[in-house]
This record gives C-alpha cells, structure tokens and sequence, in this order.
C-alpha cells in the first residue's frame, strides 16, 4: 500500500521528465481543463446549448468523475509530501492548501444537487466552474512564476491597495458633498458614489455620472490626475518583481555547478 501511494503521487506530480506517465497525466489533465474552460464559453451561447446539450451534460459528468478522483488521490497520497507527512492530520492540512481548495469548489457545484441544496445557489456556484482553469498552474512555469512574484511583492502590493482604498472613499465622500444637492440621485449617497471615484480614478470614464457643480468640476479633475499616478503604483511594483525573477533565472542559468555533487564551482 505504501509503495501505491508513492507511486501515485509520483505520477501526480508535476513531472521532470517528458514522456513519462506523469508528462501524460499532466497532459491529459491541463487538456481536460482547456476543454472545461471552452465548453462553460460555449454554454452560455443558447443555439449551441439546445442543440448539444447532452453532449455537455456528458462531458460535464466526465470531467468530474476525473477531477473528484485526481482529488481524492492527491488528498490520499499527500503523505508522501514531507511537509503532510503525518496521517489523516497531514491530509487533512493538505486539504486547507489552496491548490486543493481549488480543486474542491471546481467540482462542487456539481455534487450540490445531490444533497438538496437550493437549485439557485447551485446556479450561483457554477462559477466555481471556471477555477478548473486554475489548476493549470500546477503544471505552467508561467503561472509559477505570477504566483510567486504577488507573493514576494504581497506587502508592497496590499499598501498600495490600501492607500488607493482610502483615497476611493475620501473621494467619494467629498464628491458626494459637492454634488448632493445638485444630483440627489446620481449622488444619493457615498457608497452610490463610489461608482464615479472608481470610474474616475481607474481614469475609465464611463460617463454616465459626472459633476456639474463648479467644486464638483475641480475635485473631479484633481481626483483624475491623482488616480494616473495611483494606479501606476501596483504596475510598477509587479514590473519590478517580475525584473527581479527574471534576474535570478538569468543568475542561475550562468551560474557553474559541479556535474558530480551539484555544489556551486568558484
């Protein structure tokens, strides 16, 4: 049993090598989820759900049957992982991981009729759906390297959210005052004017509310100017993470090790 469970999550793994069972696994699975993904856009056109409609029912069905068992394997052989490597507490610590949050909710909506659940929230959590095409990140260098530069850059990047959440609601609080008794409607409160300090400050634009006051006018305009330079702040933060990533690439792909030992040569 121990040697089934190694070897599960060996082919589960990403694998190292092409050509092997892992490289077919992670094939068959990234192609199952790039299919999942295309046949939630093709859903939604109504000619094509009418006519094919127990051709997505089926592939639906499938696809479940095999992201529930790739789930429950990677929950069984977690062990295997030294960082779960105490039993049940182990598993159940892996099931926390986001990766395997992911792979319960993109099942889930599936199995919610089956235990009575409100048809409506089962409508709601079809969402959920979409993650599958977070599962990818397992096996792309790409996403790894997306998901390891917002966590580097995590402290930098929830700063500059943060400030750009206090200058949204200080904002809309004087836009709301400025403009209230011109537009009670258009600016009946300060949550309904955050609409027009997003819209502002993300320097969209919309257009479908805007200041007509001339203290309106003037807050708008310096709110606008202010908001180009806010939201070059994350922009340049990611820029300067990913910089510093493909540095340590470049850096380890130069650097000279010994063939034998792996040891760093001088």
């Amino acid at each position: 049993m121990a040697a089934m469970k190694k070897r599960v999550y060996q082919i589960l793994n990403v694998s190292q090598r092409r050509g092997d069972l892992s490289w077919w696994v992670d094939v068959f699975l990234i192609s199952l989820i790039s299919l999942n993904v295309l046949a939630i856009i093709l859903e939604s056109v109504a000619s094509l759900w009418a006519e094919y409609k127990a051709c997505f029912l089926a592939f639906e069905a499938f696809s479940v049957a095999v992201f529930s068992l790739e789930y429950l394997l990677r929950v069984w052989s977690a062990n295997e992982n030294p960082a779960f490597e105490k039993p049940i507490g182990g598993n159940l610590r892996y099931m926390l991981t986001p990766l395997a949050i992911i792979d319960l909710l993109a099942v889930l909506p599936f199995y919610l009729p089956l235990l009575g659940v409100d048809l409506r929230i089962v409508r709601m959590m079809r969402i959920f759906r979409l993650l599958r095409l977070f599962k990818i990140n397992r096996y792309t260098r790409a996403l790894t390297a997306i998901n390891k530069v917002l966590k580097e850059k995590r402290e930098e990047l929830f700063i500059s959210m943060t400030f750009t959440f206090f200058l949204l609601l200080l904002a809309s609080t004087l836009m709301y005052y400025a403009e209230h008794e011109a537009q009670p409607e258009a600016f009946s409160s300060i949550p309904h004017t955050m609409w027009w300090g997003i819209a502002t400050l993300t320097t969209v634009g919309y257009g479908d509310v805007y200041p007509i006051t001339n203290a309106g006018r003037v807050l708008g305009g310096i709110i606008a100017v202010i908001g180009i330079g806010l939201f070059a702040l994350p922009t340049g933060i990611l820029a300067s993470g990913f910089s510093e990533e493909i540095g340590k690439k470049e850096e380890a792909a130069h650097r000279h090790t010994c063939p034998h030992c792996n040891k760093e040569l001088p």
